[in-house]
């Protein structure tokens, strides 16, 4: 019932449904489960005599004038006076000539509203109102006013007005779906009586609790869900799980004959995952390391370790130009072993792929290397034993899953994007976490620098003497064209225009995304060969490019990109010997631009600004909502550490108990729909 379509029970237009729709609104339940995104507190009235100009107040009184006029412009104005027991005020609205019909004179009125001094006197100008009926109860002033969401033809008042009938009439067909013993624990109101006091609370402390209930439920339902795909990963597949042993003897001469040493985080967690391949279920597990700490090293090395028990190694990169730098660098860093390494991306020929493919299901392949085109029809393995998925979250989570489908192999996937550990726990909580939280020795940190325009030619000209010195510089921007609503710069006319009036005596690349796959490697080649000084790109360069001569990156438009992206962006500087530098160029900031861009100078841990930008823009707009699976909670934040910590413990005492929620018929319906909603492509 409450799927209910809202056109069968809802009086309203097809315009307002169709708008309702746009909100992702469609049925009785969606509606009543559209909660307000903050609330007004209009309990406390103003008396007359102690209002204040352009302050917001809320009047209760006796509406004794009410007219319409036009004036010389032909502005239709409403006005009116308003008494209570301690004077009167004059009230204006714009605009609204039906108000004199639908207010009448000597009516008892809630207004609220704005103070202002026009028309040469005191004016309370253009308030909300109600009418107050001793029969009804007052949903629009007088109490705890909710705000929703909102779209043209569709406002709050509106909202309020519809939904107060619906949540009287069909409250009582929800069901409670968290069980008794969890409720009791946290101490948690009822679903019924949350959902109706989020909409139309009579106090503040019960509103409180009812956003408790209803913010736990969103991050129990979550945790529930992971948790249960972990078991079934874990005991599903236990059948086929490969049990690799540690190869001690080829580990050591491989670590032993690496150009430089591991690091502690290195070597911790190599070990965290070789313990895991050797368990008696498939790992999954997610591998975290900032900007440069040596990730690529350690899949290396785990890679060598399941070749050598027999077994082939996929890895999968989001882009071909990451790809092609894995494959390169598994190369040269296992040349010793003689293994058969291919390469397969978008950019490989028919007759190519046809021969790698067979390769892959001969089993001739030791390790699989390539983009999004190894999960593509067709592709098959012998006996793969690893599947390693590079910046996980690039992938949408079908794409993720039809990688770990080839006949259940060990799961890494590794990501240089910094995931604050409440994002990792919640949404990636169905993985076994790693941290590398260390740099290598000898990595020195970058400076960064928030630069004015007044000195941007100041900085060209530094660049141009850094790259004299034999240095080289990205200058990152955030679109290819030119647009005309975006104020920002595009990389096609300012490589135009850098290359011919800024450095015309320097070599200058260009590389973008829809270039050709040729041209790109062409021009990746030639900038890591100090064939060009200066590559001027769009966010193609994100992730993996590692130019150790490659000393300044110069960002522009930098309010364009999350912190988590900016920092990735500088980790492409800083790889070698020399002192590196990143400056940032922004548009008109707003004051939590400032404070993100603050950010950047202060802070050179990916982490703790994954977690400022976090705060201030949610997961939505840093990760992207449907392709990473996270979800566009309504109620629960999640930078809420201790909430999440008790939706996942007494999620895990669930799985415990009963995984397959056999007991739990409701909560296990809960989940499907749960699903429905976030995991898509």
């Amino acid at each position: 019932m409450l799927n209910k379509s809202l056109d069968k029970v809802l009086r309203t237009t097809k315009i307002h449904l169709g708008r309702l729709e746009l909100l992702g609104v469609k049925t009785v339940k969606d509606f009543l489960l559209y909660f307000p995104r903050t609330y007004n507190d209009t309990r406390e009235f103003t008396k007359i005599a102690e209002i204040r100009t352009d302050e917001v107040c809320t009047i209760k009184g006796q509406l004794t004038s009410l007219f319409n006029i036009r004036t010389k412009t032909g502005k239709k104005i409403t006005r009116g006076v308003l008494t209570d027991e301690t004077g009167t005020i004059g009230v204006v609205w714009f605009n609204q000539p039906h108000l004199t019909r639908m207010l009448p004179r000597k009516s008892e009125i809630i207004l609220s509203g704005k103070i202002k001094f026009a028309f040469g006197k005191i004016t309370l100008q253009s308030p909300s109102y109600e009418l107050i009926k001793k029969e009804e109860e007052q949903i629009h002033s007088g109490r705890i006013v909710p705000v929703y969401h909102e779209t043209e033809g569709i406002n709050s008042k509106w909202i309020r007005e519809k939904l107060k009938p619906l949540i009287d009439y069909w409250i009582d067909l929800f069901e409670e779906y968290i069980p008794e013993d969890i409720l009791k624990e946290h101490n948690l109101i009822d679903f019924k009586t949350a959902i109706r006091c989020v909409h139309f609370p009579d106090d503040p402390e019960l509103l409180e609790k009812s956003k408790k209930r209803l913010a736990f439920d969103e991050l129990f339902l979550l945790q529930l869900k992971v948790l249960q795909k972990r078991w079934y990963w874990q005991n599903i597949n236990k059948k086929d799980s490969k049990n690799i042993e540690i190869k001690k003897e080829v580990l050591k001469d491989c670590i032993d004959n690496l150009p430089f040493t591991l690091t502690n985080a290195q070597n911790k967690t190599l070990k965290e995952i070789l313990k895991d391949l050797g368990k008696p279920f498939p790992m999954s597990r997610l591998l975290q390391g900032d900007v440069g700490s040596g990730k690529t090293i350690v899949a290396a090395l785990a890679t060598l370790n399941v070749v050598k028990n027999g077994y082939q190694v996929a890895i999968m990169a989001p882009t071909e130009i990451l790809a092609k730098q894995h494959y390169q660098g598994f190369i040269k860093t296992l040349k010793a072993y003689s293994l058969n390494i291919q390469f397969i991306a978008g950019s490989t020929s028919a007759k190519q792929k046809d021969e790698i493919i067979r390769q892959m299901k001969t089993g001739t392949v030791d390790i699989m290397i390539g983009t999004h085109a190894l999960i593509q029809e067709r592709i098959g393995f012998r006996n793969l034993g690893l599947a390693i998925i590079d910046e996980q979250h690039r992938f949408g989570v079908k794409q993720r899953e039809i990688l770990k489908s080839y006949d259940s192999p060990h799961l890494l996937a590794m990501t240089a994007t910094p995931i604050p550990r409440t994002l990792a726990i919640t949404v990636y909580g169905d993985q076994d976490l790693s941290l590398i939280d260390e740099l290598p020795k000898g990595r020195q940190k970058i400076i960064t620098r928030l630069v004015p325009e007044k000195k941007r030619i100041e900085a060209y000209r530094w660049i141009e003497d850094q790259v004299k010195k034999g240095r080289q510089a990205f200058i990152i921007c955030p679109l290819i064209n030119e647009s005309d609503v975006l104020e920002v710069k595009s990389v096609l006319k300012e490589y135009a225009y850098l290359s011919e009036h800024i450095f015309p005596d320097l070599k200058v690349g260009l590389l973008h995304g829809k270039l050709k796959q040729e041209e790109k490697d062409r021009i990746m080649e030639e900038f890591n060969d100090n064939k060009l000084n200066i590559l001027v790109s769009t966010s193609v360069v994100e992730v993996g490019i590692d130019i150790p001569n490659a000393s300044i990156v110069l960002i522009e438009g930098t309010e364009r990109f999350g912190l988590a992206q900016l920092h990735q962006f500088r980790g492409r500087v800083g790889r070698g010997e020399h002192q590196s530098y990143c400056f940032l160029f922004t548009g008109s900031l707003s004051e939590e631009g400032r404070i993100r861009m603050k950010s950047m100078e202060k802070y050179t841990c990916g982490f703790k600004l994954a977690e400022i930008d976090l705060e201030i823009r949610g997961p939505g707009e840093i990760y992207g909502i449907r392709q990473s699976g996270i979800p566009d909670l309504k109620m629960a934040s999640l930078t809420d550490l201790e909430t999440i910590e008790k939706a996942r413990k007494s999620a895990q005492k669930i799985i415990d108990k009963d995984p397959k929620l056999e007991n739990y018929p409701v909560l296990a319906e809960k989940i499907t729909e749960y699903e429905e909603v976030y995991v898509q492509d």
